[in-house]
């Protein structure tokens, strides 16, 4: 399919904080006070920031929200999502390219063709700058319609996720062998598509709030999870593997043991991002 250009820049379909978000950086390096900030101001600042993402779960006062008029497209974008992830498998939705998904919602009525205001919406979520709703993240996948070539990907048994060749599965075999049949992969490969039915799942039960589903999942485009990391829990732990609590865990106290291992996000970091210790960071 032949994309369309798009400015790189806000996007017309969202209210915007008048606030500028200040450039953030990672907790383990200097934080510098901005030129023309006071003191005061600043560490306003960032204990502000901070109860945000003690809290990420939470709407707070500059939170920006998609508008009111473009909520019924952000509802049928998910309910589209949703059918066309039944339609081709859960673990085929892992890796379905964005071209390929529209034809294949364009072949089956079950589905339906995504509409133009629909693919508007889309485009816009993926060419904003994320960070004028909080999140401060690299981008790693620059392209709306990135393809992930199932032959360069491996898929890991009783998991139903996929895991890139290379780094990835290397790393992921090692640990399975140092931590012990109780670590188990809660996330691999996810493309565009799969991202896009994340956040915007979580955008919506969110009542359209874009910064509140930033802080704790990454907008299409900007995870890690497209070209390299993965996730780990523990086995019985279910959906506390995804909370503050997977710390506790016998699989989490033997990763914290192992010096070559590091998180993407860490408690405590300055990327918009709430802490998360389950998220194995394969590349820098």
């Amino acid at each position: 399919m032949q994309r369309r250009h798009f400015i790189k820049s806000l996007a017309a379909g969202f209210i915007l904080s008048s606030v500028a978000p200040l450039s953030l950086v990672e907790a383990s390096e200097p934080f510098p006070q901005p030129l023309g900030v006071s003191s005061s101001s600043f560490d306003s600042h960032i204990k502000d920031y901070l109860y945000k993402m003690e809290n990420f779960d939470q709407s707070h006062p500059e939170d920006l929200f998609v508008e009111k008029e473009l909520q019924p497209v952000l509802r049928s974008c998910v309910a589209r999502l949703k059918r066309l992830e039944i339609l081709v498998g859960h673990g085929n939705f892992y890796l379905l390219g964005f071209d390929e998904g529209l034809s294949f919602a364009s072949n089956y009525p079950e589905v339906g063709a995504f509409t133009g205001k629909e693919i508007d919406f889309l485009e816009r979520i993926f060419y904003t700058d994320s960070s004028v709703y909080g999140f401060i993240g690299e981008k790693p996948i620059d392209s709306m319609t990135l393809n992930i070539k199932k032959n360069n990907t491996v898929k890991i048994p009783q998991s139903g996720n996929y895991l890139y060749r290379g780094p990835s599965h290397q790393i992921y075999t090692k640990l399975k062998k140092i931590v012990g049949e109780k670590m188990y992969l809660t996330s691999g490969i996810r493309g565009v598509v799969k991202q896009f039915l994340l956040f915007l799942d979580k955008v919506e039960s969110s009542g359209g709030n874009l910064s509140l589903a930033s802080r704790s999942l990454a907008p299409p485009g900007y995870s890690f999870h497209g070209i390299a990391d993965f996730d780990v829990g523990q086995a019985g732990y279910g959906a506390l593997n995804f909370t503050d609590r997977f710390t506790k865990t016998e699989v989490f106290k033997k990763l914290e043991d192992l010096d070559y291992i590091s998180l993407r996000y860490t408690k405590g970091n300055f990327k918009g991002v709430r802490f998360e210790p389950w998220h194995i960071r394969v590349f820098s």
